[in-house]
C-alpha cells in the first residue's frame, strides 16, 4: 500500500471548496478553544510544560480517571507508534477494513501482522471465528469502536468478551475510541479500564473538537508498568503550548459535545436518507461519517465540482467503488446531495 492517499483531507494537492473526506465536527472549533489558541501565542517564547500538568488534571476530571492513567501524544498516531515501540509485538492482529495508522505503526516492529477481514455481507462486524485468530502467540490486537471507515459500533458485551479472551491469552488490546463521542458512549470501555490491565484505550481531540491541525491525542491505561513502557517511547516536550492550551479548554466543553451528538444523529439520518434516495448503497454507521458504494467514479466527478470525499479503494479489505463521506452541516449536506443529484452517468 502506497503512502499517497492513505488518509483523507488532502486539500493541499486538490482544489477543494468543501471537504467531506475528513470527519471533524461540523460546528468547528469551540469559541473557548479558539481563544485559548490565540492566548497561547504569548507562551511561544517559553518551553511548554514537559509534564502537561494542567492538561492532565483537566482531562482526568473530564474522564474521572487518575492522572497516572493518562498519556498524551502529538495526535493518536504518535501514541500508536509509542505503543508498538513499547510492547515490541512479535505478532499483531488488525481488524480490516480499518484505519491505516495501525498497520503503519505495527510495521515498524518488524513482527508478523495478521489481518482479520470483516465482510460486507456481515455488515463489517466481527464474527465468532475472530476468537480463533486470537491465539497464545499473539501479542497485540488493534480494534476501533466505532470503526473507521465502516462506522460499525461494537456493543459493550461483545467488547468485554473480546477483552476477557485477550486477558486470558495475555494479549494487549489497543481500543481506538477516537469517534466514540459522536455516538453511544455507553459502548465505551472507559468505565471498564480498571478491570483490564491489558487494555490501552486511545482517543483524540481531533474529531470532536475539530482541531486536527493542533495534534493532540491521549491514552488511558490502568497498568502502570505498561504505561511506563509506552511513555518511555514518547519524546520530551511532545505537546506544544498550543496543544496543551487547547486541550485544557476542550476538557471543559461538555455542553458542546452534547449539542454535537444530537446534531450529528439528525444530520447522519438526513444524509443517509438522501444518499439512498439517490440510488447509492449506504452502510448504516453510528459515527459522524457514512460508508457508501457506487459503481461509478463518484470521487472524480465530485472533485470536479470542488467537493472532496474519501476514496476507500486503498483500505485493506475494501475495493473500487467504496467511498466515505463525512456528516457536515445541513447546508453542506444539502449542497452535496444536490450536486450528486445533478451528476449524469453515461
Amino acid at each position: 500500500m502506497k503512502m499517497k492517499g492513505i488518509h483523507g483531507g488532502d486539500i493541499y494537492r486538490n482544489h477543494v471548496k468543501v471537504d467531506f473526506s475528513v470527519n471533524v465536527n461540523p460546528f468547528g472549533i469551540p469559541e473557548a478553544v479558539e481563544a485559548a489558541l490565540y492566548e497561547a501565542i504569548e507562551n511561544c517564547s517559553k518551553y511548554p510544560d514537559i509534564s502537561a500538568e494542567r492538561l492532565k488534571k483537566a482531562v482526568s476530571g473530564m474522564l474521572h480517571v487518575p492522572m497516572e492513567s493518562l498519556l498524551f501524544g502529538n495526535g493518536a498516531s504518535e501514541l500508536f507508534m509509542a505503543i508498538i515501540h513499547g510492547i515490541k509485538p512479535k505478532k499483531t492482529v488488525i481488524q480490516t477494513p480499518s484505519f491505516y495508522g495501525y498497520e503503519y505503526a505495527a510495521k515498524t516492529a518488524e513482527g508478523e501482522i495478521v489481518y482479520y477481514e470483516t465482510k460486507e455481507e456481515n455488515d463489517f462486524c466481527l464474527q465468532k471465528d475472530f476468537f480463533s485468530v486470537l491465539t497464545e502467540d499473539v501479542d497485540l490486537l488493534f480494534l476501533a469502536n466505532p470503526n473507521n471507515p465502516t462506522g460499525t459500533l461494537m456493543k459493550r458485551k461483545e467488547l468485554i468478551n473480546v477483552l476477557d479472551h485477550c486477558r486470558n491469552k495475555e494479549i494487549y488490546v489497543v481500543l481506538d475510541e477516537c469517534f466514540i463521542e459522536f455516538c453511544d458512549k455507553e459502548c465505551s470501555m472507559l468505565q471498564e479500564i480498571d478491570c483490564f490491565p491489558n487494555l490501552i484505550l486511545v482517543r483524540a481531540f481531533t474529531k470532536i473538537f475539530a482541531i486536527p491541525g493542533v495534534r493532540l491525542g491521549y491514552l488511558v491505561c490502568s497498568n502502570p508498568s505498561l504505561s511506563e513502557k509506552i511513555g518511555r517511547q514518547l519524546p520530551e516536550w511532545n505537546l506544544s503550548s498550543f496543544a496543551q492550551a487547547a486541550g485544557y479548554e476542550c476538557a471543559m466543553q461538555t455542553a458542546f459535545v452534547e449539542k454535537t451528538v444530537a446534531y450529528i444523529k439528525k444530520e447522519r439520518q438526513f444524509l443517509e436518507s438522501g444518499l439512498r434516495q439517490a440510488g447509492y448503497q449506504v452502510f448504516t454507521g453510528k459515527a459522524n461519517f457514512l460508508l457508501i458504494y457506487c459503481e461509478h467514479p463518484l470521487y472524480d466527478r465530485l472533485l470536479e465540482k470542488g467537493i472532496l470525499i474519501r476514496d476507500c479503494e486503498n483500505f485493506r479489505g475494501l475495493s473500487k467503488g467504496f467511498y466515505r463521506i463525512a456528516v457536515k452541516s445541513r447546508k453542506e449536506n444539502e449542497a452535496l446531495l444536490r450536486t450528486i443529484g445533478e451528476i449524469k452517468w453515461n
